[in-house]
């Protein structure tokens, strides 16, 4: 592993409209290499992650065959010496043979000090703009036992961190979000997430300002959906009184918007969700906001906002596996204190694939009617009790519709897929359609091989898991996986 360690940070930096920006340097054949390398790892890695993860690095300095690369936060450090690090030494020895190993290296944030001098002026600046308005009392949103800002909508302290399960789909939204939670200082902005319904957004949303209270009471944490923020703005308007509006909403020291998707195609209140996003961020405060699809397939999203979504980190939360599925249903026995036998909890995640709402949902009935008819909880009255549920999510997808719709998708013939043909522009596509007939029915691995021009279980297997890696690598590629299993299941 290589080793993240921090270093004092030596950078001259002037003052501008985002605080400071580092003096740029003559480049030396290092930062030659370095630009060179970092554009083929963001042809590989896509625009998403390499916005996320490459961009911020820069090279701190060269010691013998080592390169020395710095990166902003630990939790970034972490993640690029676990993800990237052993390519980008690959990398660099094409430019170079003699190179044989990255370092990351954490810079402290040296923008911390210019926000808060940045923060401190502009709420004098606030105090001096609204002396001059009379307010009736009561009205300008605040609660006067604790001087916060009267706009958050209820927390759910059932969700925390602690009853999250996490597994693969989830745990880089779990770990960016615990991050955001725990961190002193802004570590990205915003934080964007997204996924399906039901899979987990809103309780990382609940997490993060439960964690937060608790820890420093003294922030203010707002929560609410986007159709509550579009309804409070309309309001303002109606009543005239958007000077309150934006002191409320511009005060907060953490704004967490929930299904921002909502103001899609709503042109004022982006308009104001925009100058508010701005100065939050210029005041160094904390974003988080959730949605069902990233950024960029935003429909209906000015262009000038969707660039601000992206600028933080976007991290999305994948449909469950059915070992997430289990280990959801085990942890929800045990919260409800209820011993379940293990072939239903079995039974249930092979059978109630939709969502996690669905999954716990289900268990609560079989739980519930069992206490209230003083049955045993048994394989067969969990399907006498929930054979609607069931029957919902036993609308089987077919291998056939799953070929077609990947080859609406990807442009190319439904022939090609039992083709023996090895383009690239082929053979991908295909190994999407057996990725997802793997996930989406219960055919075999030798009953998917068949379908697809009778070949072997192991080049199934191995289909799978080459979708797998390229889902972690590529964000772009893992949306439009995603967005086909969607389709699929709609």
């Amino acid at each position: 592993m290589d080793r993240v360690e921090s270093v004092p940070d030596k950078s001259p930096v002037i003052e501008d409209r985002n605080f400071m920006t580092t003096i740029e340097q003559s480049q030396s054949p290092t930062d030659v290499q370095w630009s060179e390398i970092s554009a083929r790892l963001r042809s590989e890695i896509g625009e998403a992650a390499y916005q996320s993860w490459i961009k911020p690095i820069s090279v701190h300095d060269r010691d013998g065959a080592i390169i020395r690369i710095s990166v902003p936060t630990r939790f970034m450090g972490d993640w690029v010496s676990a993800h990237y690090a052993d390519r980008l030494a690959e990398l660099w020895r094409d430019h170079d043979s003699e190179v044989c190993s990255i370092d990351v290296m954490v810079q402290p944030d040296r923008y911390s000090q210019a926000r808060s001098e940045s923060r401190r002026e502009a709420e004098a600046a606030m105090v001096n703009n609204h002396d001059g308005h009379n307010r009736r009392n009561g009205d300008d949103g605040v609660n006067p036992a604790n001087g916060k800002a009267d706009i958050c909508a209820p927390l759910d302290p059932k969700f925390t961190f602690d009853n999250y399960v996490v597994g693969k789909p989830n745990e880089f939204a779990y770990a960016a979000s615990r991050r955001v939670a725990e961190a002193e200082t802004v570590p990205f902005n915003p934080l964007f997430l997204y996924g399906g319904v039901g899979l987990g957004k809103t309780h990382l949303m609940h997490a993060i300002a439960n964690h937060i209270r608790t820890v420093t009471p003294q922030r203010n944490v707002v929560y609410l959906s986007a159709e509550k923020f579009m309804y409070r703005f309309i309001r303002a308007l109606r009543e005239q009184n958007t000077v309150d509006f934006k002191d409320q909403f511009r005060s907060v020291d953490v704004l967490m918007i929930d299904d921002v998707q909502f103001i899609s195609g709503k042109n004022s209140t982006q308009e104001e969700f925009f100058h508010t996003f701005n100065a939050l961020v210029d005041q160094g405060r904390q974003i988080v906001i959730s949605a069902d699809k990233s950024p960029s397939y935003l429909d209906g999203m000015e262009e000038r906002l969707i660039s601000r979504l992206n600028c933080g980190l976007v991290a999305d939360i994948h449909a469950t596996t059915y070992e997430l599925r289990l280990g959801i249903l085990q942890s929800k026995a045990e919260t409800l204190g209820v011993e379940i036998p293990q072939k239903v909890m079995e039974f249930l995640a092979h059978k109630v694939t939709s969502n996690v709402r669905d999954l716990e949902g289900g268990l609560n009935r079989v739980v519930a009617h069992a206490e209230l008819i003083g049955r045993e909880i048994t394989l067969e009255t969990t399907q006498e009790v929930l054979h609607d549920l069931l029957r919902a999510n036993d609308r089987r997808v077919t291998i056939e519709e799953i070929q077609k719709q990947v080859s609406s998708h990807f442009n190319i013939r439904i022939s090609d897929m039992q083709s023996a043909r090895r383009a690239r522009s082929v053979a991908r596509p295909r190994q999407v359609a057996m990725y997802l007939a793997k996930q989406l029915t219960s055919r075999s691995l030798p009953e998917i091989g068949r379908k697809f021009g009778g070949r072997d279980h192991t080049t199934v297997m191995h289909a799978v898991k080459k979708v797998d890696e390229l889902r972690e690598r590529d964000s772009m590629f893992a949306e439009d996986v995603e967005l086909l299993r969607r389709m699929l299941e709609s």
